[in-house]
């Protein structure tokens, strides 16, 4: 079994928006906290619908790495890294390639979506076709098991877990298997090999799946097995062969409660966004000019909240006894618009400022940051190099 350990990543996209923040970057900063973390920048991921237009790349990625770090994306806690700075990513997905049917891709939900929504573009390409076997690449690289995603991404979570599967089908049956297997259980100490036994019987005669859970945990606790000897009876407990790639699973997350400007979904494409390091002018000038409710054509109109985009930012950034003003003085007339407005701007600066100060050192030493990424990328290329040893291996290309 493999220890708990998350992957997540995200396009270059420039400077980011609160839509992204409490979207993405909060969980990251509690995730980080709790599991071994490794945070990627996705700029191949990038190419596969711009890959007619790169001049952008570049400085998208730094400042988006600054606004990761802003948001509180800690170096010391997780691995933050650039995807095509580590070539092991594009070798695993060639070997992928060789034994991942063409229908597995083919029927990722998003695929036909996105063909459909980006009809202006020319997306017949086999980089397009793979982005889902490249994602579970790098997924499967680092042997994360566990990856943050809302619901609308789980089919892509699906396919790696059944890429891992497949992989450890065809290449996890070593020469002598059962043997080596054997012997693994004889090396346990004391009755743990005999309990084990007994588990793993239980199991395979009656899909007893306590009985499964058992004899996992009895592994994880047992201390004087090699790594490959804990794999080998890994997939020997289930019927199957050596595990080499992990069952990836979906780590569930809430969908961003942030709405934009206009009380749509924030995103840039609507131009109704908030950046995480905005100056305080642009700021309240954005909220003091967005829309409210179209029954308040008078200060002295009464309204309703609730038709009143600038009341899902209440609801996000305001506690309950400031929303309880609002509703009061909304509907009947006792508060303006502008003065509705207010907590909010309030609200967001206080969450900014935070944010610059700790953006402040990588503007002025850009070199802080390099250093940050090139000591993410070491560490993840030997994350990943591990992988694809024993990846080769399988596959019988470890010969020289």
């Amino acid at each position: 079994m493999f220890p708990d350990r998350v992957l997540s990543g995200m396009r270059p996209t420039g400077k980011l928006h609160l839509g992204h923040y409490h979207g993405v970057l909060k969980n990251w900063v509690q995730l980080q906290r709790t599991y071994p973390c490794l945070f990627m920048v996705a700029d191949w991921h990038a190419l596969t619908t711009s890959y007619d237009d790169v001049s952008v790349i570049e400085k998208s990625v730094w400042d988006m790495l600054i606004d990761w770090l802003a948001a509180g994306v800690d170096p010391e806690q997780a691995i933050i890294f650039i995807q095509s700075r580590v070539p092991e990513h594009a070798e695993l997905h060639l070997l992928l390639s060789m034994v991942t049917p063409l229908s597995w891709l083919e029927r990722v939900p998003t695929y036909k979506d996105q063909i459909e929504k980006l009809s202006h573009k020319d997306l017949g390409t086999y980089g397009f076709l793979g982005y889902p076997l490249l994602q579970a690449a790098d997924i499967l690289l680092y042997r994360g098991n566990l990856v943050p995603v809302g619901e609308d991404q789980v089919p892509h979570v699906e396919i790696t877990r059944e890429i891992g599967r497949r992989f450890n089908h065809l290449f996890g049956k070593e020469p002598d298997y059962q043997a080596r297997a054997e012997a693994a259980i004889r090396k346990m100490p004391g009755k743990t090999g005999k309990r084990y036994a007994e588990l793993r019987t239980r199991y395979q005669e009656t899909g007893d799946a306590q009985a499964l859970a058992t004899a996992r945990a009895l592994l994880g606790e047992v201390q004087n097995l090699s790594q490959a000897d804990r794999e080998r009876l890994f997939g020997y407990l289930e019927g199957g062969g050596k595990m080499i790639l992990p069952e990836a699973q979906p780590l569930l997350t809430e969908a961003s409660r942030m709405p934009g400007l206009d009380g749509n979904k924030m995103s840039k494409s609507y131009g109704n966004t908030i950046s995480l390091r905005e100056d305080a002018d642009t700021v309240a000038k954005k909220i003091r000019q967005m829309p409210t409710d179209p029954a308040r054509v008078r200060r002295s109109d009464p309204g309703d909240p609730e038709k009143c985009p600038v009341w899902k930012l209440h609801e996000v950034y305001s506690d309950e006894g400031t929303r309880d003003w609002v509703t009061a003085g909304c509907k009947s007339a006792g508060i303006g618009c502008l003065e509705c407005k207010q907590p909010v701007i309030d609200g967001v600066l206080a969450e900014q400022t935070p944010m610059f100060e700790r953006a402040q050192p990588y503007l002025e030493d850009p070199a802080l940051l390099r250093r940050i990424v090139d000591d993410g990328c070491e560490r993840a290329r030997a994350l990943a190099s591990e992988t694809l040893r024993d990846v080769r291996a399988a596959m019988g290309l470890a010969y020289k």
